[in-house]
């Protein structure tokens, strides 16, 4: 039988704390009609010895400050192999919220904890999950692929073929209109030739956009202003 529960990790040195989050989100999860399984670790080791042994946790409401692996150099560990893991980080000082970009940091709850803004942390957990889950569906070379839009760094046009760069590049003949319909909000067309995630763009200049693998996408004329608006807009939404 698939276990359909959610699994979400609690790691923090304080017993106090781990005990009062862990009961508030048994009570977001009866709230929101949602089965659950925490587990508790006092450690960042503790924890990373349980994940290599088992990886199934989505969510995890991680301490910063801890004994000698601190919960930042935790993050990091995990985001070697793992991008999709939702991590909060749990702390009592602001200094470290610019390291939380470093590692796809989720959100930040400053101690002590407000169960409402935790309630709010957690399901916006959720709805990053769903994003997460969104594929494209394409037919490319007699086969049918899923192709994970999270993977996507960018769609090119070429004459009637359109390329998707992911994991691997896979050329079909469709409209780049009709495929663009079925893409989500992370998405943003430059010109008429290229489509961008705009969670790969590192930086961009008045000519050329550039993604964090080295790509350089041309910048049409003019949209210089609308594209940056589009990235924060994006983060806005995702920090919110």
């Amino acid at each position: 039988m698939t276990d359909t529960r959610l699994k979400i990790a609690v790691c923090d040195d304080s017993e106090v704390y781990s005990g009062y989050i862990a009961s508030a989100v048994m009570l977001w999860a009866r709230e929101r009609q949602r089965q659950v399984q925490i587990n508790a670790f006092s450690s960042a080791e503790e924890f990373l010895f349980r994940y290599e042994e088992d990886k199934d946790t989505q969510i995890l409401l991680l301490d910063i400050e801890m004994g000698k692996m601190n919960g930042v150099e935790l993050a990091k560990a995990i985001r070697q192999e793992n991008k999709d893991m939702q991590i909060v980080f749990i702390t009592g000082y602001s200094e470290y919220i610019s390291e939380g970009y470093d590692v796809a940091a989720l959100h930040y709850l400053m101690k002590p904890i407000n169960r409402d803004k935790l309630f709010e942390v957690l399901d916006r957990a959720l709805e990053k999950m769903k994003e997460n889950e969104r594929y494209l569906n394409l037919e490319h070379s007699g086969e049918s692929v899923r192709i994970a839009f999270r993977d996507i760094r960018y769609l090119e046009v070429r004459q009637n073929y359109v390329t998707v760069q992911a994991k691997g590049a896979y050329t079909v003949k469709k409209p780049l209109r009709e495929i663009e319909e079925t893409l989500d909000g992370r998405f943003f067309r430059i010109g008429r030739s290229y489509i961008v995630n705009l969670l790969y763009i590192q930086r961009i200049t008045k000519t050329d956009v550039y993604l964090f693998d080295g790509t350089a996408l041309p910048l049409p004329r003019g949209m210089h202003e609308s594209l940056n608006r589009a990235v924060i807009d994006l983060e806005f939404r995702v920090k919110s």
